[in-house]
């Protein structure tokens, strides 16, 4: 009998373990498709102190997660037989009202050298420096457009985001970040590729980046893999790593206004974005650069991110790639993870001074998850479903005021309220988990959440003071060479 609770409290262990990483390789499935895993999804009302900022909302899709900086010769493009996508539900109602999306393309300028009288091609990305307004040094470009989609994802009306400088519906992505030889200034190189862009339907011009950006999850995830080792979960909230502080990301970065978004009466949006594959792939057995494979059919969708740490931390794991190919408007079949969630029993196993809630069904999490808090980012009218949900009639906080904590300490333009850079999601996780809410006097009652009150931590500090003032607010991505 001792052995066989020991083999179920590794096992949960394990399960918890996993779910501390936002989204980044979440899903077995999504495992195999790195180039289609949304690592992290943010939207919140920019915070800069520009005259305008504050009338826009900027909505963050962040893919391809843990991309070690040294990962050439080929780093991390997008995958260009892939649909990636930005969905806005601007009425309650779980359905994609605006949708963003996003498709690449690898065009090979295919670098020769002459050896020995013979022009042979070239293996590497750049055969010299790379400098803003340039693409002469690059043998490979990636470029990419994006359509407004309102209505339904895939009958709805279609319509070009173009340039606002010159009018073009083709936009160039940068180089990842090679190394300080190859790219002696890439804040500036990649600063060259924020766009101003005219969204049709919208009178007032949007922004527009796509690129390689620090990684701004911060978690430590080491400690958390090994058996959930945190020094102390009661302990400072900055003495521990960030395991992923040498990593980077593939990021969508949109600048939106705020009236372009909302549908005029219903200040709170839903968002969350999805990538999609064809259901048919035929691989080449003569590949080509151009033609590795042939794609065909319908668009199936394999990747889904709304909330921070929802597959993670509440879908089982025999349900997580139904997750993700799952719509907000089939979110009952997830119902009783939200209800009845098991992180909490797990955490109580790990840390027996710490009980579960008592609060059946958890209707503080119902809120948190699936209809937003009431009097901060519900709607008047709303479907109970998965996604991130942002009020935007609550001004943003200014940079020297917000809270990495948002709701739960008194900041209601953080996280659950939208998602900001510096939100520490990975600390409200735990602690709302835990029934904060509850003991908030929100849901239940206080005597239902023992342990609500407890400062859980993983030690790993995240605040705004760690990005950028303006769009696109996520930091520079680290260079492979030198990376210090």
């Amino acid at each position: 009998m001792l052995t066989r609770l020991k083999i179920i409290f590794f096992l949960l262990l394990i399960s918890a373990s996993a779910a501390l990483a936002s989204s980044h390789r979440e899903a077995p499935f999504i495992t195999r498709h790195p180039k289609v895993d949304a690592a992290d999804f943010y939207m919140f009302r920019d915070y800069g102190s520009g005259t305008n900022d504050k009338d826009f909302v900027v909505l963050i899709a962040d893919y391809v997660p843990i991309q070690a900086t040294y990962g050439g010769p080929n780093y991390f493009s997008m995958d260009p037989d892939a649909l990636y996508e930005i969905h806005v539900d601007n009425n309650g109602d779980a359905k994609e009202d605006i949708t963003f999306q996003f498709r690449f393309k690898n065009t090979l300028k295919d670098d020769q050298l002459n050896i020995g009288g013979k022009m042979i091609s070239s293996p590497l990305m750049n055969l010299g420096p790379i400098a803003a307004g340039s693409t002469a040094a690059i043998n490979i470009t990636e470029s990419y457009g994006v359509k407004i989609v309102r209505g339904n994802r895939r009958t709805g009306t279609v319509a070009d985001i173009t340039n606002a400088a010159g009018g073009s519906t083709v936009f160039t992505k940068p180089v990842d970040n090679i190394g300080n030889k190859s790219i002696p200034n890439y804040a500036a190189y990649a600063a060259s590729h924020i766009y101003g862009i005219n969204i049709p339907g919208c009178a007032t011009q949007g922004g527009l980046f796509v690129g390689q950006r620090k990684d701004p999850f911060v978690v430590n995830l080491g400690e958390a893999f090994d058996l959930i080792n945190w020094t102390d979960p009661l302990g400072p909230v900055n003495a521990e790593v960030d395991s992923l502080a040498d990593d980077n990301v593939t990021t969508l970065a949109l600048h939106v206004p705020i009236a372009c978004l909302t549908n005029g009466t219903e200040p709170v949006i839903g968002a969350w974005t999805t990538a999609s594959l064809r259901q048919g792939r035929l691989l080449n057995p003569k590949a080509t650069f151009a033609t590795p494979s042939k794609e065909g059919g319908h668009w199936t969708q394999v990747s889904r991110l709304g909330s921070p740490l929802v597959n993670e931390l509440v879908i089982g794991v025999k349900d997580k790639d139904r997750f993700n190919a799952s719509k907000p408007t089939g979110d009952s079949q997830f119902a009783d993870y939200v209800t009845n969630p098991t992180f909490p029993a797990i955490i109580e196993l790990l840390f027996p001074g710490a009980p579960a809630p008592t609060l059946f069904p958890r209707t503080d999490l119902v809120a948190v998850f699936l209809t937003g808090v009431s009097g901060v980012n519900q709607p008047a009218n709303v479907v109970a479903s998965e996604m991130l949900r942002l009020n935007t009639a609550i001004a943003p906080t200014a940079i020297a005021s917000q809270n990495n904590l948002g709701v739960i300490a008194g900041d209601n333009a953080g996280y659950p309220n939208g998602r900001r850079p510096g939100d520490d999601v990975v600390d409200i996780a735990l602690r709302v988990v835990m029934g904060k809410l509850i003991t908030l006097g929100l849901f239940g009652t206080p005597s239902q959440a023992p342990a609500g009150g407890a400062a859980l931590t993983d030690g790993a500090l995240v605040n705004v003071s760690m990005f950028d003032t303006t769009f696109p607010f996520l930091k520079t991505p680290i260079p492979g060479s030198p990376s210090n």
